[in-house]
């Protein structure tokens, strides 16, 4: 007799629970899996998703660097196309700087182009400082680095970074 009560207890609980939830979310228009403290964001913002890429470049490599590049356009092209927006960091180190050179750089003249192409989205080219003082110490003279170049103190750290904070990432 008292499995039965518990049997029937238990019925019970498993029925009214769900459509109680469902109720009161009915009340608050909210689906019972969204979590209350999102439901004051606009659908519009919920909808539009954040596109972020960093793309690392490491090798003195000009098909590498085209690569590098090629992607980046890529990803512009879909996402505008989409009306969507997307921040792109192509981060250069160790013989990856040659790519941000002015006396080096195979692909100056499609970074310059890449950047203009960019807008509304962002691109940033981000140089590492470390390698850019090593090799100013190997070579003897001052490394010119490009104007659309931004030097970070550490390309491997900033990779870190990037992707710690929720970052896609890609090495072509």
């Amino acid at each position: 007799m008292c499995d039965l009560s518990r049997l029937a207890v238990i019925l019970a609980f498993v029925t009214i629970v769900p459509v109680s939830v469902s109720m009161a979310a009915e009340k608050k228009k909210v689906s019972p899996a969204a979590p209350e403290k999102f439901s004051h964001v606009s659908e519009k913002k919920a909808e539009k998703a954040v596109h972020r890429l960093v793309i690392q470049v490491d090798q003195n490599d000009p098909a590498l660097m085209n690569l590098a590049l090629n992607n980046a356009t890529n990803v512009l092209e879909y996402y505008r196309a989409k009306g969507e927006d997307v921040d792109l960091d192509i981060v250069t180190y160790g013989p990856g700087l040659n790519m941000l050179r002015t006396d080096t750089s195979p692909v100056q003249d499609r970074i310059k182009h890449l950047k203009d192409l960019a807008f509304p989205s962002n691109i940033q080219f981000s140089a590492c400082n470390n390698t850019k003082e090593g090799m100013e110490k190997k070579e003897g003279h001052p490394v010119p680095v490009m104007s659309e170049a931004v030097l970070v103190p550490s390309g491997v750290v900033r990779l870190m970074e990037l992707q710690e904070k929720g970052w896609s990432y890609i090495r072509p």
